[in-house]
C-alpha cells in the first residue's frame, strides 16, 4: 500500500458523487494522493461512500465494506472508513456488526473525517471539487433531504427535510466549475421542484436556472428528478428560452392509475399528470421526458397495471426506467401495507413494462435519422467518437457514435448528421 494515498469507493447515484468529489479535494489539500474507484486499490486509508436506498444498495455496500474489512485484517490496507447513506440509517447496526472499519460516519458529518486524521478542514475550499466524470461536465447538487411523504420512499428517513442552498453558493460553484473546464451541469437534486421553497418562501427553481443559465460558459444545463405535484410551471419558459438548457426534463411519475398514486401518496392524479405533461410538450416544443415507473408496489391489481401500460404507450416517453418495489423498513409502506405481490409478478410486470417501453425507444430513435443534431464528444473508443445530444443524460441515456476521419477533441461540440441506429445508440457522422 502506499502511504499517504486515499482510495475513494462511491456507491449509489450521483449526489453521492458530489460529496466524494468534495471530500477528495480536502484530502489533497491536506497533502494526500487520491484515486477514485480504482480498478486497483493501492492506498493506506480506503474510504467507502454507501448507498442505502433499497435491498439491492444496501447489499452491495455491505459486500463492499466487508471486502476492504478484510483487506485490513490482511493489512493490506491501514484505515477503513465508511460514509453515506447506509452508514446514516445504520450507524450503530454497523458500528458493533464491522468493528474492522476504524470510523463510520453518516451522510453529513463526513467533514469530520478530516480532522479524525489530525488534519485541517479547509472552509475556504468548501466549494472546490476534484471532478471525477470527464471534465466538460459535473453534477450540481442544489439541496438536500425531501420533505415528500411518498409510501415507498426511504430517503426521508436518511436525509431528512428539505434543505436548499443558497442560489449565491450555487452560482459561486458554477462559475469555479467554468473555470475549471465544465461546459454541461446536470442539476441534481432528490426533488428539483421543490427548490427554494424553505429559504425563499417560493418554488425558486425557474430563477436559479435563469441565473446559472446567464453565466459565461454554461454550454448545457439539464435537469434532474422533478417532482410532478405543485410543479412550477414558469419553468417550463426558461426551458423554452434559453438555448443552454437542454430540452430534457427528468420527472420521476411512478405509475399512472388514480389507485396506485393514492396508495403510494403521490398527492397528483392521473388526469392532473396527464395535463401536466401535454402543458410540459406544449409549452417545450421538442422536449425529452426522462421519467420512472413502479410495479408491484402493495396493493397493484392487474388492473392498475394494464392503466400504466396504457398510459406508457399514449404517453410515449423518450427516456423510461423501471424498478420493482422493494420493501423498506420504516417507510410508510412497511409499516400500514402488506408486500404479498410475489417476486415472480413483480419480475414479470417489470420485464412487460420494459418491452412495451423497448419498442416506444426504438421507434423514437429512428426518428433521429437524417438530422443534423449538437453533439458533445465524451471519448474515443474503437472506431468511434461517442458523445451525446442535449436529449441524453451521461450513463443512463442513450448515445451517438461518431465515425470520422477527422480528428475530434474531447469535451468539444459538433454538428452530427445522425445516420443510423444500432440498438438504443445512434449512429452519426461529422
Amino acid at each position: 500500500m502506499k502511504k499517504n494515498k486515499v482510495d475513494i469507493i462511491t456507491l449509489g447515484c450521483s449526489k453521492n458523487l458530489v460529496d466524494s468529489e468534495l471530500l477528495m479535494r480536502q484530502f489533497t489539500a491536506n497533502g494526500y494522493t487520491v484515486a477514485h474507484d480504482s480498478p486497483q486499490v493501492d492506498g493506506e486509508i480506503v474510504v467507502i461512500n454507501t448507498c442505502g436506498f433499497i435491498g439491492d444498495a444496501k447489499e452491495e455496500s455491505i459486500d463492499v465494506i466487508l471486502t476492504y474489512a478484510e483487506a485490513k485484517k490482511q493489512g493490506k490496507i491501514n484505515k477503513l472508513f465508511v460514509m453515506g447513506c447506509l452508514s446514516e440509517r445504520y450507524l450503530k447496526e454497523l458500528s458493533e456488526e464491522i468493528t474492522e472499519v476504524d470510523r463510520f460516519y453518516g451522510k453529513f458529518n463526513w467533514k469530520s473525517l478530516i480532522s479524525d486524521l489530525g488534519k485541517s478542514y479547509h472552509e475556504e475550499l468548501s466549494l472546490d471539487r476534484i471532478i471525477t466524470t470527464p471534465s466538460h461536465y459535473a453534477y450540481l447538487k442544489i439541496a438536500e433531504g425531501c420533505n415528500r411523504t411518498c409510501s415507498y420512499c426511504s430517503i426521508p428517513i436518511i436525509t431528512g427535510k428539505y434543505r436548499s442552498r443558497s442560489a449565491e453558493e450555487i452560482r459561486e460553484e458554477v462559475k469555479k466549475l467554468v473555470q475549471q473546464g465544465v461546459k454541461e451541469f446536470q442539476v441534481i437534486a432528490q426533488d428539483l421542484t421543490y427548490y427554494g421553497l424553505d429559504l425563499y418562501k417560493k418554488l425558486y427553481l425557474p430563477e436559479l436556472i435563469e441565473n446559472i443559465s446567464d453565466i459565461s460558459g454554461v454550454e448545457w444545463i439539464r435537469l434532474h428528478y422533478a417532482y410532478p405535484a405543485r410543479f412550477p410551471l414558469e419553468l417550463l419558459r426558461v426551458m423554452r428560452e434559453r438555448e443552454n438548457v437542454c430540452k430534457y426534463l427528468d420527472i420521476a411519475l411512478q405509475h399512472s392509475s388514480d389507485n396506485m398514486l393514492k396508495l403510494m401518496r403521490r398527492n397528483i392524479t392521473k388526469i392532473e399528470t396527464i395535463d401536466l405533461l401535454q402543458q410540459i410538450r406544449e409549452e417545450v416544443p421538442g422536449i425529452y421526458l426522462r421519467t420512472t415507473m413502479m410495479v408491484g408496489h402493495p396493493g397493484e391489481t392487474e388492473a392498475d397495471f394494464q392503466d400504466l401500460l396504457s398510459f406508457v404507450k399514449q404517453m410515449r416517453f423518450e427516456r423510461l426506467g423501471a424498478f420493482a418495489y422493494s420493501d423498506e423498513e420504516g417507510t410508510y409502506s412497511n409499516k400500514h401495507y402488506d408486500d404479498n405481490i410475489s417476486s415472480e409478478i413483480k419480475l414479470a410486470r417489470l420485464d412487460e413494462l420494459m418491452a412495451v417501453q423497448e419498442k416506444i425507444a426504438f421507434e423514437i430513435s429512428d426518428k433521429q435519422i437524417g438530422k443534423k443534431l449538437k453533439v458533445i464528444v465524451d471519448r474515443e473508443e474503437d472506431d468511434f467518437y461517442i458523445g451525446r445530444t442535449e436529449y441524453d443524460s451521461p450513463e443512463i441515456d442513450p448515445e451517438v457514435l461518431i465515425s470520422t476521419d477527422k480528428t475530434l477533441q474531447v469535451g468539444q461540440f459538433y454538428e452530427v448528421q445522425i445516420t443510423g441506429t444500432q440498438s438504443f445508440d445512434l449512429l452519426g457522422r461529422i
